[in-house]
């Protein structure tokens, strides 16, 4: 699958960080990881932190697929608010889910410090805006509804808005914890780290076929090579999707561009993270060099022909709506490029056991909060190798 389109930024601001060899011999591990990206370099180094050998194998250049492609920024908000997640889910099913991706912020910035080198985490405020004046009233249940469960956020009305931005909007949820970050940094310091502790790293290796019993599973490489586990991680993101006979994701292209670097950011109150309530939503953050990074546009997965031609028009559509909001920035975008997206129907992500894969675990990072979702999924599966049981692990399963 065509992950990417165009020029994403992070990996012609960052070059190649580092490069892996293509496994060239037969291995035993504990854990096999499927997928070089954000979500397998966060499970595989949480898993050598507590003691369990791993592999971890990418067909493609490690932090090359969706990674690259990642606008990163950080939230414990998911794509389907608090309210309608409590309807579908009930109050203690959702709330939970947002007060685990809380956490998640929390412990990412704790894991970039520990990290040898800066991946640019960067915490935030956020501002979540009433793209119309008749969803002031649902943002006013919303914050009701988070403050009930603790989460410390604001209602802005129009008039507050508009002594800290230079638009109007009706109304909006200024929250206290978001982040930003280098997705691409991110992902190679993890996996250099992971490598430095035992894990074994294998890009342009891909696993063909794998055979699973009451022991473990064994993975078959395009290389005629085999590696024995005990268990194995999809860490597959989208590409996930093919090996499962249940319709769990509804993939989408989703475009983004950056801006060349800036001095001037007027009107912007602190450079928050910017994103609304419309669906498809715009959403804007800054990156630490001073650019602009604005995603959004997102439209029905289409081939990657269609997607190449569309980048052009969609960059011009995020421009103009950037522009509106912010008329005094000059904003000129140095690059635009388009990713796969995918979302679910209650836009939480799959984490756990799945009855076709006796012994594996999928940690499946869909929706908007991708990372906080791989961050949890590391913690998650680490949690049930090593302890037998996790507290949520229900709150991610396939079948809820």
């Amino acid at each position: 699958m065509d992950l990417r389109s165009g020029k994403a930024f992070w990996p012609i601001q960052n070059g190649l960080i580092q490069s892996y060899p293509p496994l060239d011999q037969d291995l035993q591990t504990d854990v096999v990881v499927l997928g070089g990206g954000i979500t397998g370099a966060l499970v595989s180094w949480h898993l050598i932190q507590a003691g369990a050998s791993c592999v971890v194998l990418d067909r493609r250049d490690v932090a090359s697929g969706s990674t690259s492609a990642s606008t990163a920024m950080l939230q414990y908000e998911i794509d389907t608010p608090l309210v309608q997640l409590s309807k579908m889910l009930g109050e203690q099913h959702a709330s939970r889910s947002y007060l685990m991706c809380l956490q998640a912020i929390r412990d990412l910035e704790q894991i970039s410090q520990v990290l040898e080198t800066d991946v640019g985490f960067q915490k935030k405020h956020s501002l979540y805006l009433a793209s119309r004046p008749q969803d002031a009233r649902g943002l006013q249940k919303e914050h009701a509804l988070r403050r009930k469960y603790g989460i410390e956020v604001e209602l802005w009305d129009e008039t507050t808005i508009a002594q800290h931005f230079p638009f109007r909007k009706s109304a909006a949820l200024y929250s206290q914890e978001a982040a930003e970050v280098d997705p691409y940094r991110l992902c190679h310091a993890l996996l250099h780290s992971g490598t430095r502790q035992g894990v074994q790293v294998f890009d342009r290796t891909e696993a063909l076929s794998w055979d699973m019993d009451d022991t473990g599973v064994t993975v078959q490489t395009d290389r005629n090579f085999s590696i024995r586990a005990r268990k194995m991680v999809f860490a597959t993101g989208y590409e996930a999707q093919s090996m499962l006979r249940q319709k769990v994701v509804r993939l989408r292209n989703s475009y983004a561009l950056v801006s060349e670097p800036l001095q001037d950011f007027t009107g912007w109150y602190e450079k928050a993270l910017l994103w609304e309530t419309a669906r498809p939503y715009l959403y804007a953050r800054t990156t630490t060099d001073n650019r602009i990074l604005i995603g959004g546009e997102d439209e029905t997965f289409r081939t990657l022909p269609f997607r190449e031609r569309r980048i052009p028009f969609k960059q011009a559509r995020l421009e103009n709506k950037f522009r509106e909001l912010f008329p005094d920035i000059p904003l000129e975008t140095a690059f635009s490029w388009a990713g796969t997206f995918g979302e679910t129907r209650d836009g939480l992500a799959y984490i756990g056991e799945h009855p076709d894969f006796p012994q594996a675990y999928f940690a499946l990072g869909y929706g908007g909060n991708g990372i906080t979702y791989s961050l949890l999924a590391a913690q998650m599966i680490r949690d049930r190798m090593v302890k037998g049981h996790h507290p949520d692990w229900e709150v991610f399963r396939f079948d809820r």
